[in-house]
């Protein structure tokens, strides 16, 4: 049984490293490492209930190292997320960030968060108090263009994944999309009420 979680937790890690949804590369206009994580790249499906503890585990053994002591800020491009194909859930993301040692915790300076949406934003901005430490929550900035993260990350540092570029130049379109009066899709990118919490958030059907 001990080999088995083993080679279970060895081919997660290589489904990870495969996806490419956390890179470390590049740094800010500030000299700090880039975290990038991509959202819609994440197999959170083919992870199944193993999501959490591989999220966990990839950090402690890719992430961390790699950045070693410096300190670093996270790019999360939001973009096209699906709940139920690549969003391993809030509790996971809340247990990832709770299982960075202190120093690292200090060293992370900036989480932008690019493309969040109208519903994401109501929701940090009601829940996200209460599902995450004040020194997370603090260091969460909204990206709501690619445009405003380049005052803060350089276009060259940053391998941006085709579907930011697409949903931004959709934005740019449709721009009644950030206030959700306007929905690019009918389906549900990321369903409040299914992200692992026990909280009651059946006004909240979407973020997108």
């Amino acid at each position: 049984m001990v080999e088995l979680t083993h080679e279970m937790d060895e081919a997660e890690l290589l489904l990870l490293d495969r996806s490419r949804a956390i890179t470390v590369r590049g740094h800010d206009k500030r000299g700090r490492a880039v975290v990038r994580i991509v959202g819609k790249y994440f197999p959170a499906r083919a992870l199944g209930g193993r999501a959490e503890a591989a999220l966990m585990g990839y950090v402690r053994r890719r992430v961390l190292p790699e950045i070693g002591e410096r300190e670093f800020v996270v790019v999360y491009a939001h973009s096209l997320v699906d709940r139920g194909e690549n969003f391993p859930g809030v509790a996971a993301i809340r247990a990832a960030y709770g299982s960075l040692p202190a120093e690292a915790k200090e060293r992370l300076r900036a989480v932008y968060f690019v493309h969040p949406g109208l519903q994401a934003r109501l929701f940090f901005a009601t829940l996200g108090r209460f599902l995450f430490s004040s020194g997370l929550y603090e260091k969460l900035k909204y990206m709501s263009r690619l445009e405003y993260l380049w005052e803060h990350v350089s276009k060259g540092e940053l391998e941006v994944p085709e579907c930011a570029r697409r949903h931004d130049e959709e934005l740019e379109r449709r721009p009644l999309m950030d206030y959700g009066i306007e929905a690019a899709d009918r389906r549900c990118m990321f369903d409040a009420a299914s992200m692992d919490t026990s909280a009651s958030l059946h006004s909240l059907r979407c973020i997108s």
